[in-house]
């Protein structure tokens, strides 16, 4: 036996605790007559047609698997040795001169570097046996190391027609079968509707079949190799296209393990591990040769590109070629872009009624009028003046143009439209299941089972190891041996693939991990906090700080110049933390170790969306209701840190700069974050990888004048990083038109435009900047939707408060209709008015240098309902101020209430499942039971015709008219023809 390993510390690096096993060269290695490993050469790029197929130009590449090896390394290799017709790999003296195919290194290079390393070794080791393991479940595997990548090895892999067929079975995969039916058509009225819709229509459908309407359908049933005759094999090329191959295979990669290194390893943890660099699907080819068609290409010229921002989306070819659950997020984005069209017109209406109402608000026209000579406070102690309350008459315009009547109908409208978005997509949901053959899915998924994660099954094997050694050191048993303790350690590892099943982790093994989860997401909220009031704090001093300035331009444009940086500084420290939030709830979600990915998934979405959601709204929830509510009044202000008063609001209201902050931050992250971020980082990262290929590749000048194989060229992509990002930003900007949408009209309007241009961003990302994802069936978006409908549910309650608290819609309806003289809204500003006598300042708190108005000031007005400087109560608050709070709330009942009846009746009235659907759907069913009826009844014809046949041989076999010599010789010559 030779010395045992050293334990490898870099096991660690990719945060997977590795238990490390010793003497490695001590297992023997088997590997089937069966596998497949040719080392291919560069004059045969032509017969493997650039990488998608083998090199015998006929078995299709349906996986490829990528690692990275030292071409001139000293390590040992193991030579070939027959023994019972198995080729058992063991380890030899560097001077033995056998050696893989393409590995790499002659005997002066050992020689030369006699360093042996045994971290490669052990990922050599790991890969031969788990590829031999994929050889005994039927795969077929052709090994490329002579590739122009630099030190890149790939191992292509082929599932033959008995294994797609076994696989398919297993995961009971619907295929088409021979059966058609005829869909039922709509009522003729319907149906001339819908043809002159879709004539209308197409210029901007895309140029792809399978388009128009169908008229048949092949029913649909899960796969069975004993029902072989029933699926529709015409052509068994295309019978399980690319997508159902590389996702059948995948099925194979995760449960298949190898068990001999160091414990149970399926594909996702020799990835984690780095015994694999990559494993991906191939593209179908290039999207920009003239010379073939694919469906990349095709996706490339009526999908991903900018000039087909007007044309539908192919979605039935998206799913086709990436699987049901990117299908499912683009048919989600085209769905919701089209209901963005009329909220978009809605919203531009609100907006030109403002527009064209401006001059008749009497509100502003007051604001605006110099004969009134209202003087108002200062505000800010010492360094402001008094001023003019004519001087806000352009911020009290522009307030009117989204505080007006209108914006309540639009709030109410935008409610009922995410409703109906809802309902809508859910029907758009089904039509698409039914059309992808997905209906029952629920059922066929709860039957797989999730492979578990690599770091749950590194977790569960470390908590099995340390029970096993506590009960030993409990037992205090006699000391074993080596031998003796290596072979128990071989035994755990060998079982490690059940482990998982034995061992499980509980909420005692969690429990530091979701402590850190609630301390860390509470820590974060509070960063996202101290930033805001951080903020405040630059507002204020920088107001003050202005307001003492010698340049009357700069004090007059104070709260402009205060506003805008501040919004900028708020959209800056939104966009770092955006991506830093991203990082810190992958961290947390990993802590906690969920078993499956699916679950990974959804508790990382969680905690994401909660994150990026305060991020992106504290600083508007702020201006919405928190600003110009914790003032005081002039006298006794409240201060921050004895020296900054709060701010208070524009004299027009904070309407405005909600406004303005929420039109910056949504139109800068879209600007910045969705787009140039998503555009600018994938493809520096595919030029810094072109660049080092191309740097690597002039080392040797024959490696670089080949042409890249297909498998090369997919290598330099970027890895698919899942939906979740994608996801995000849409629902951070469903928040935005939905949310505070009564102060900012023009949101979906925004948002349209955007979402126009990511359709096309994303596909052609998709496309040409990632590797092919491996499909993934779904039948719905998951969790986001449940995001999307508490959003909508939100959002009404937000936009009630916005209304009642935040304009100045509820104190105009108390005036015109308590208050007002004459009917009219004449008197309102003078009414939301009160007095200060200036006398009553705190010492060091008056205006150091007093404005020349021609006057003394004694009076000074600030807005809020408060008792006058000459009454017994002064500045208290009086009845008005109660009246107009009343009636806020009363408000908010009242909207919220209505608004959320009116969805729910949307919700009732409008049915989840479409009636045709439903009817195709039950349709189906009965078809498939008279098929299988027709099947078995076809089965006992023949049987009962077999049974006939054999009667009647049988009678002739015994006919008793011949003599006994003639009976024996014509019954015995019948007998022998019937039998043949």
């Amino acid at each position: 036996m030779r010395e045992s390993h050293k334990e490898y510390a870099d096991d660690n690096e990719k945060g997977i605790h590795i238990i490390n096993i010793k003497a490695i060269e001590d297992i023997a290695y088997v590997q089937s007559d069966g596998m497949l490993l040719n080392s291919l050469g560069a004059d045969r790029d032509t017969g493997c047609k650039h990488g998608l197929f083998f090199g015998d130009g006929q078995r299709k590449v349906d996986y490829i698997l990528a690692f990275t090896y030292k071409k001139s390394s000293g390590s040992r290799t193991p030579h070939k040795k027959n023994h019972n017709s198995n080729s058992v790999h063991s380890l030899h003296s560097p001077k033995d001169d056998h050696h893989l195919p393409g590995g790499g290194a002659d005997l002066e290079a050992m020689e030369a570097e006699p360093k042996m390393d045994y971290h490669e070794d052990d990922k050599r080791f790991r890969r031969e046996e788990y590829e031999g393991n994929l050889i005994e479940t039927g795969l077929e595997l052709e090994r490329d190391e002579e590739t122009k990548l630099h030190g890149v090895g790939f191992v292509k892999i082929h599932a033959p027609w008995n294994v797609l067929c076994r696989e398919a079975e297993f995961m009971k995969l619907k295929m088409p079968t021979k059966k058609v039916y005829h869909i039922n058509q709509t009522p003729d009225l319907m149906q001339k509707l819908s043809s002159f819709i879709q004539k209308i229509c197409e210029p901007i459908q895309p140029k792809v079949a399978g388009l128009r309407p169908q008229t048949v359908k092949h029913l649909s049933y899960p796969f069975s190799r004993e029902k072989q005759h029933l699926f529709d094999m015409s052509d068994k090329d295309s019978f399980f296209d690319s997508k159902t191959r590389s996702s059948i295979v995948y099925e194979i990669l995760k449960r298949t393990t190898c068990t001999k290194a160091k414990y149970s390893m399926g594909i996702t943890s020799l990835l984690a591990n780095g015994v694999y660099s990559a494993a991906y699907p191939l593209h179908d080819g290039d999207y920009d040769s003239e010379a073939e068609a694919n469906d990349r290409k095709l996706l490339c010229d009526e999908w991903a590109s900018y000039s087909a921002f007007y044309k539908f989306q192919p979605i039935d070819l998206v799913r086709k070629y990436f699987g049901e659950k990117i299908g499912l997020y683009f048919a989600w984005l085209g769905v919701y872009t089209q209901m963005l069209i009329p909220a978009s017109v809605v919203g531009i209406i609100v907006f030109l009624y403002g527009c064209a109402t401006v001059d008749e608000n009497i509100p502003s026209m007051e604001m605006c009028d110099t004969r009134y000579n209202i003087t108002m406070c200062p505000l800010c102690d010492r360094t402001c003046n008094y001023w003019k309350m004519s001087s806000a008459c352009g911020t009290a315009r522009a307030s009117h143009l989204f505080d007006n009547p209108a914006t309540v109908f639009f709030s109410v409208f935008m409610a009922l439209w995410a409703a109906t978005f809802m309902e809508h997509w859910k029907r758009r949901q089904m039509r698409l299941n039914y059309r992808w053959d997905l209906t029952g899915f629920e059922e066929e998924e709860g039957m797989v089972k999730d492979h578990p994660r690599a770091e749950y099954e590194a977790k569960v094997l470390q908590k099995s190891l340390k029970k096993e050694y506590r009960n030993k050191e409990k037992q205090q048993h006699v000391p074993e041996d080596n031998p003796n303790k290596w072979k128990q350690r071989v035994k755990t590892a060998m079982a490690g693939v059940k482990l998982t099943e034995k061992e499980k982790l509980t909420w005692r093994d969690r429990f530091p991990a979701y402590l850190t989860n609630m301390v860390g997401i509470i820590f974060m909220i509070g960063v996202t906090f101290a930033i805001v009031f951080g903020v405040i704090i630059y507002r204020i001093s920088t107001a003050a700080a202005l307001a003492m300035s010698s340049n009357p331009n700069t004090r007059a444009n104070v709260r402009v110049t205060v506003t805008a940086t501040a919004v900028i500084i708020n959209l800056v420290v939104i966009l770092i933390l955006d991506e830093v939030y991203g990082a810190i709830a992958r961290w947390l979600t990993q802590l906690e170790v969920p078993k499956t990915d699916k679950t990974f998934e959804e508790r990382l979405i969680f905690k994401a969306f909660l994150l990026k959601f305060v991020n992106a709204y504290t600083p508007i929830f702020y201006v919405a209701f928190f600003k110009g509510r914790i003032v005081g009044r002039p006298g006794d202000y409240y201060y921050i840190f004895q020296s900054f008063r709060m701010e208070e609001c524009a004299p027009g209201g904070c309407l405005m700069e909600l406004c303005i902050q929420l039109s910056i931050i949504m139109l800068g992250k879209q600007l910045i974050q969705n787009n140039l971020f998503e555009i600018g980082i994938p493809k520096m990262k595919k030029l810094i990888r072109y660049l080092k290929s191309k740097r690597q590749s002039y080392k040797d000048h024959e490696e670089h004048l080949k042409k890249k194989q297909r498998y090369e060229e997919d290598h330099n992509l970027e890895p698919f990083a899942g939906l979740t990002p994608e996801y995000m930003e849409m629902i951070i900007q469903f928040g935005f038109v939905t949310l505070f949408v009564a102060s900012f009209p023009l949101a979906p309007l925004f948002a349209l435009l955007n979402n126009i241009i990511e359709i096309r961003l994303d596909a052609k990302k998709f496309i040409t900047e990632l590797r092919r994802p491996v499909a993934v069936r779904a039948k719905d978006i998951g969790i986001w939707y449940n995001i999307i409908r508490g959003v909508g549910k939100l959002a009404v309650i937000i936009n009630a408060f916005v209304i009642s608290f935040t304009s100045d819609f509820i104190p105009r309806l108390v005036y015109l209709y308590m208050y007002s003289p004459d009917g009219t809204m004449h008197g309102f500003v003078n009414h939301t008015l009160s007095y200060f006598n200036v006398s009553d300042f705190k010492p060091g708190n008056e205006p150091t240098q007093p404005v020349d108005f021609g006057y003394k000031v004694e009076v000074c007005r600030y807005k809020d309902y408060r008792e006058p400087a000459w009454s017994l109560n002064k500045y208290d608050i009086n009845k008005d101020y109660w009246a107009v709070l009343a009636a806020r709330l009363a408000f908010v009942i009242v909207f919220q209430n209505l608004v959320m009846f009116m969805s729910d009746f949307v919700d009732w009235i409008i049915p989840d499942i479409p009636k045709d659907i439903s009817e195709q759907i039950h349709r189906e069913k009965v078809l498939v039971v008279e098929v299988f009826l027709k099947e078995e009844q076809g089965k006992l014809q023949m049987l009962e015709t077999w049974k006939e046949r054999e009667r009647k041989k049988g009678e002739n076999c015994k006919s008793p008219r011949l003599s006994r010599s003639q009976r024996g010789s014509s019954a015995s010559m019948y007998c022998h023809r019937a039998d043949v």
